[in-house]
């Protein structure tokens, strides 16, 4: 058996045992954990701890001190960013925040980059360099500032949806920007414009070669993976999709990461989105916390303690002038000022791209290494001011007007998924149930698990979408924090009630109307917290004496009326039998597998119905 060596592992044991930490801590704290990772990476890397670990070797076992290995585990964090950044784009949603996106967004971006690199030009700093940073700067945390949102429930506000269409647009400018960069990088000096012509070139066939095969496999390549129904399986197609377009891309001389957004985009529009969401968003989590503990091991403290008034006055410098371009852009975008001032503080700070951007280009040659890393070190001083600085903007939100906030209010929500009721299961029943509310004019979002009648219910028009809807990740993805609703139409027991516990610990307060086989079975569902249960077996009964009535000349009107009457009277009834068995369902189960639970014997059950 070959020998195991331990020091071998350190760097990801280490890892594991920094996120079993910092993120159940940071989140009690409500604190975004990517600050906790960054924090960790400078205490236990090469600056921090590992400066100390030479003069005291018991310090050597808790330091991290391999960057290079850590570093390609960051590469794919950043990777799996992008992907995902690309999987929840979509024409809809940047159609909606146009105005926004592409107004308020560009400007931001574009201003912000052109004082912060004239500044940086009238330093003394090369064009090409002033001009990358200032466009790194430019960008904002979407990893931080949405978490930050979210957690606030601000993401609805007139401030969020701005600062989510500003960070919209900054991650569709990165693509480009690591583009130039690697063209630059690659560049002699000689022949510039040809060098140009041919990169473009080169890149436009690669994405073309990504695209083509994309939309000829990928689509295909699920739906026979999803026929499987192996979640191992499932997880394995989107890892190789990733890895795949990101490869072909590096191969032919653009960024992994560009190759990735590509595939993003690709499968954004298919049915399988939001299962391959929640597939890969565990994966993107953790390697970015990879990425954030390399940003932290690459800051020098020495540095912010040898001048600390500096640091604080270029990071004050950066705050000042993103937010300024914000509240001067807003009057002309109709976006009242407390709003304005809001997103400003938001928007603020640097981002992770930051990192990304700034790293490739001191790789290059193209930005020399002290004006790199005086920039990360405002970057990530800044980003660990965005927590507060969100509770100070939330506090300057209160003072908008009844006036602005409904003017702001106008504007259309970032994701039209938002607000719509959410059909689990889109068989008979929930086809009929997504019937009924499109004639009423009620958006809703389908999910379902047969990707044969995803496939084909999509090509007719229909809003469904492949996943597990009693994975809580697939409910957030389908935006169960806003919806208004849950219909669970699934045909098999213990599906529904794996959809009503998974969708109540999400959303105590969900309206939840769920399909039961019987009336045992609507007891249970009541007792989980459904709003309302339709046991199959009573409403055939019900339709069946609808129609038998008409047949034999009772009114329609009396007919419908009575109808109604003994549903509503089913339903009390339900309800009081889930009251009153609770207590003793909850007593007799402590006593041992010997004594049956009340509501276990269906034909009694059938009984009580009849006789009520």
């Amino acid at each position: 058996m070959p020998e195991v060596h331990a020091a071998s592992y350190k760097e990801a044991i280490l890892f594991l045992v920094t996120a079993g930490i910092v993120v159940p801590l940071f989140h009690r704290l409500r604190i975004s954990p990517v600050l906790g990772f960054i924090g960790a990476g400078a205490l236990l890397g090469p600056f921090g701890l590992g400066r100390l670990a030479d003069g005291h070797p018991w310090l050597a076992p808790v330091t991290i001190g391999n960057r290079t290995e850590i570093a390609h585990l960051a590469e794919f964090g950043v990777i799996f960013l992008m992907f995902m950044i690309g999987i929840e784009l979509s024409w809809e949603r940047l159609r909606t925040l146009r105005r926004l996106v592409f107004g308020l967004g560009s400007i931001q971006v574009l201003s912000s980059a052109l004082v912060i690199g004239a500044i940086l030009y009238g330093l003394k700093v090369p064009v090409a360099a002033a001009a990358i940073v200032g466009l790194a700067l430019a960008l904002s945390s979407t990893a931080v500032v949405l978490p930050v949102l979210a957690e606030q429930k601000r993401l609805n506000t007139p401030a969020g949806r701005a600062s989510f269409a500003v960070l919209l647009f900054q991650d569709l400018a990165v693509a480009p920007v690591l583009f130039a960069i690697a063209v630059l990088g690659r560049n002699d000096g000689a022949h510039m414009g040809a060098s140009l012509v041919l990169a473009l070139g080169q890149a436009a066939i690669a994405i073309g070669a990504i695209v083509v095969a994309g939309r000829l496999a990928l689509r295909p390549l699920f739906h026979l993976v999803a026929r499987t129904r192996s979640p191992e399986l499932f997880m394995a197609a989107c890892l190789l999709t990733i890895v795949a377009t990101a490869l072909t891309a590096a191969a032919s001389g653009l960024s992994m990461t560009l190759g990735a957004f590509v595939a993003g985009l690709l499968l954004a529009e298919t049915e399988y989105r939001r299962a391959i969401e929640a597939t890969i968003d565990p994966f993107k989590g953790l390697l970015l916390g990879v990425f954030f503990l390399s940003v932290g091991m690459n800051l020098d403290p020495a540095q912010l303690v040898a001048a600390p008034a500096t640091i604080l006055g270029l990071s004050l410098a950066l705050l000042a002038i993103k937010g300024a371009i914000v509240i001067l852009a807003a009057p002309v975008l109709r976006i009242p000022r407390p709003v304005a001032t809001e997103a400003a503080l938001l928007l603020g700070p640097g981002g992770e791209f930051a990192f990304v951007l700034i790293g490739g280009a001191v790789a290059v040659g193209l930005v020399p290494e002290p004006v790199g890393a005086a920039a990360l070190i405002v970057t990530t001083v800044t980003m660990v001011a965005i927590p507060p600085l969100a509770a100070l903007g939330r506090r300057m939100g209160r003072r908008v007007t009844a006036a602005q906030l409904g003017r702001a209010r106008a504007e259309p929500p970032p994701d039209k998924q938002q607000n719509r009721v959410i059909v689990a299961g889109y068989g008979r029943v929930g086809r009929l149930v997504g019937d009924m509310l499109s004639r009423h004019k009620i958006p809703y979002i389908a999910l379902d698990s047969d990707p044969a009648r995803v496939t084909e219910l999509r090509r007719l028009g229909n809003p469904v979408y492949f996943g597990d809807s009693a994975n809580p990740e697939m409910l957030r993805r389908c935006d169960i924090a806003s919806a208004r609703a849950l219909v669970v139409t699934l045909d098999n027991p213990a599906a529904v009630e794996a959809v009503v516990q998974a969708a109540r610990a999400e959303r105590p307060d969900l309206t939840i109307v769920a399909r039961a086989r019987d009336a045992r079975h609507a007891t249970q569902l009541y007792e989980m917290g459904v709003d309302d249960a339709v046991p199959e077996t009573i409403e055939a009964s019900l339709q069946l004496s609808e129609a038998v009535l008409v047949d034999v000349g009772v009114p329609m009107g009396l007919v419908i009326a009575s109808i109604h009457e003994r549903r509503d009277e089913y339903r009390v009834m339900l309800k009081r039998k889930e009251s009153d068995q609770r207590p003793v369902f909850r007593a007799r189960r402590t006593v041992g597998k010997g004594v049956e639970p009340p509501g276990r014997d269906a034909a009694r059950d059938e009984a009580a119905a009849k006789r009520a």
